[in-house]
């Protein structure tokens, strides 16, 4: 079996099923994996297991010398992919040649471009900032076009934010994970449970989806909202006294405790203000909503309709307040049995399409033909 090495930009304890369900449970099956986690705590090497490396992040950057000096034998690896980190990938691909290795290059976000579209947004961009860019954006897909293989998380994110790329490309987007799936529970009031989990910031602007909750002429529903910063989500709430009974906020700590609350509600939201950024993918959190066959209202996007159909196994819906709260009241009056029934057509789609059992049977045949 050939050996594969798969190093993450992740410390050892990110919760991040996408590694652990794709690399370490379904690859397996088709190559002998290693997986390469950082520290910022520990001062030597740990290997943690049969499959999972640590590797203190202060020795970074002579990963491949660290490894050999702890028993690795880096000759071994047919595949060495890289996930994110742009100077890792430089470090591996000089060694190529030396090592006789195939080398991958995993996009799942693009971090910079974030970053700047998020300055745009607050008015922080500057002219440098954007030469910047295209300098670092050039001197990347250079980088990536040493490759043998990139691996996206979607074609849309490939043909906007890597249209220079032009090396071997296997989309992997987010996927479920077909022997971890979660019981919806049906809660037994006759209001609808309507969840949100992620980042509260002004780039996702989801105060205009709390403008749309407040003009709702009934009290039908409850909104249910998981973030790392609850006290944000409590200011932001401060503005809608009329949602004071009508909101719960919550601070899951992992992702058991959010597949938990998750599988408590009713509907799932992921509408957000329609920019390249966020269309460039599905939301993981999508992923998680189905996972318990939950239902989601998202953005109307080309991604979204390619994967989903409208009123049958999700919702579209524009990103303003009107449209929302449209949406909102229309899903409102459905009955429970309705509601239910989108959740397990979106789910059975997913398992169709976006499996990750099915995803790394189709990554081993492409990795084995380079």
């Amino acid at each position: 079996m050939k050996k594969f090495l798969y190093i993450t930009d992740q410390d050892e304890y990110t919760d991040l099923s996408f590694i652990g369900a794709l690399f370490e449970k379904y690859l397996s099956k088709y190559f002998d994996m290693n997986i390469l986690y950082f520290s910022e705590f520990k001062s030597d090497f740990e290997k943690k297991d049969d499959k999972r490396f640590i590797l203190p992040k202060k020795l970074k950057k002579n990963l491949l010398d660290e490894l050999s000096n702890n028993g690795i034998d880096i000759n071994s690896y047919s595949f060495i992919v890289v996930r994110n980190d742009i100077e890792l990938l430089k470090h591996i691909l000089k060694r190529k040649i030396r090592h006789k290795y195939k080398v991958g290059f995993r996009s799942v976000f693009p971090r910079r471009i974030i970053k700047l579209q998020e300055d745009e947004a607050s008015n922080q961009k500057s002219f440098f900032d954007i030469i910047d860019d295209k300098i670092k954006t050039f001197s990347e897909t250079a980088l990536i076009n040493e490759c043998d293989i990139f691996i996206p998380s979607s074609s849309y994110m490939s043909e906007i934010y890597f249209q220079g790329v032009k090396t071997k490309t296997f989309v992997i987007p987010p996927a479920i994970d077909p022997e971890v799936l979660h019981d919806n529970i049906q809660h037994v009031e006759d209001y609808k449970r309507f969840f949100y989990a992620g980042t509260l910031d002004k780039f996702r602007s989801f105060e205009t989806i709390l403008e749309a909750f407040s003009q709702i002429n009934n009290n039908q529903f409850r909104l249910m909202i998981s973030t790392k910063d609850p006290q944000y989500a409590k200011e932001m709430l401060s503005n809608f006294e009329n949602l004071k009974n009508c909101v719960e906020i919550y601070n899951a700590q992992n992702k058991e405790e959010l597949l938990d609350l998750i599988s408590k509600a009713d509907i799932g939201l992921s509408i957000l203000p329609d920019v390249a950024l966020f269309n460039c993918a599905t939301p993981v959190k999508i992923l998680d909503y189905y996972s318990s066959a939950v239902p989601c209202i998202m953005t109307n996007n080309s991604n979204n309709k390619e994967l989903f159909t409208d009123n049958k196994e999700a919702w579209f819906c524009n990103f303003d307040k009107d449209s929302i709260k449209n949406k909102l009241e229309e899903i409102i009056n459905l009955s429970k049995e309705e509601v239910a029934q989108v959740g397990i057509n979106g789910q059975n789609r997913l398992l169709e399409v976006r499996n990750y059992e099915k995803l790394a049977k189709n990554f081993a045949l492409e990795l084995n033909l380079l």
